[in-house]
């Protein structure tokens, strides 16, 4: 099985699964989204999009969850709800969950709005940059329903600096998977150590800007990496490539390709 790690909810739909097809995945993580940037007909609209995005990335996450009660919130989780319905076989859904609340008030939004919805974990949280160390009641919330993943915007503003932050709650609640996303970004090699310092770190691997960033994190980690796309932002077809090309056939290439995955989300 071929799972697509990373992916946001696309408008239409059909550009998502037509992509998908061409890349032969089979499944995919589908995380809600305020901003679409393939709606973008030009590069006005482009601007304007990037521009929901920019803010999302300032603090809480794509899908809106730093102001949980804005109407772009709401739409954003009425489309992962819509989509979920449309292709139940073909994606897995995950929650977002607000940052900056108490250990309390996350909880009961974990076993709400994830729980209740039956979707497979949480993310994709963006924590303001410096301030990763919000993602401890989540992780806490998580660790409660027997180590939902829960995974993490990896890419700029996340620092250098976060990505420790975020390795040392790993290493306090080590039954939780805590997924990075984007490979860490610029921070590619910080990344993949202190992953094989903490056991709980899983590297999901799309829009890696280094083909050799990728090779290295499928050698040092060959059963914590993940194939994704960040689709809209990444392509599945050129994802699955960058996989195939820096491994040969056999094992290693099914697990990056869905196999730990699978495992992760128990559908193997």
């Amino acid at each position: 099985m071929i799972i697509d790690g990373h992916s946001h909810v696309h408008d239409p739909l059909d550009i998502h699964l037509s992509a998908l097809d061409d890349a032969g995945v089979d499944r995919t993580v589908l995380f809600p989204t305020r901003p679409h940037p393939e709606r973008a007909t030009d590069l006005v609209s482009l601007r304007h999009e990037m521009s929901v995005l920019d803010r999302a990335l300032a603090g809480g996450s794509a899908g809106g969850s730093e102001a949980a009660g804005d109407d772009g919130y709401v739409k954003a989780w009425q489309e992962l709800d819509a989509a979920l319905a449309a292709q139940p076989t073909r994606f897995l859904g995950f929650g977002s969950v607000p940052l900056g609340r108490t250990a309390d008030e996350t909880a009961a939004w974990v076993e709400r709005e994830v729980m209740g919805r039956g979707l497979y974990g949480i993310g994709e949280l963006t924590p303001p940059p410096g301030q990763a160390a919000l993602v401890e009641p989540v992780l806490r919330a998580a660790a409660d329903h027997h180590g939902l993943p829960v995974v993490v915007h990896g890419y700029a503003p996340t620092s250098a600096a976060d990505l420790s932050t975020l390795a040392g709650l790993g290493a306090r609640y080590p039954k939780v998977p805590l997924v990075i996303s984007q490979l860490g970004g610029s921070n590619w090699m910080r990344v993949i150590e202190l992953a094989q310092a903490t056991p709980s770190i899983y590297l999901e691997l799309s829009t890696a800007h280094l083909i050799f960033a990728v090779r290295f994190a499928i050698r040092e980690l060959p059963t914590r990496a993940l194939f994704g796309s960040d689709a809209p932002y990444g392509d599945p077809v050129v994802a699955r490539t960058t996989v195939e090309r820096v491994t040969l056939p056999g094992e290693i290439r099914e697990r990056v390709l869905g196999g730990n995955l699978a495992e992760l989300l128990g559908l193997s």
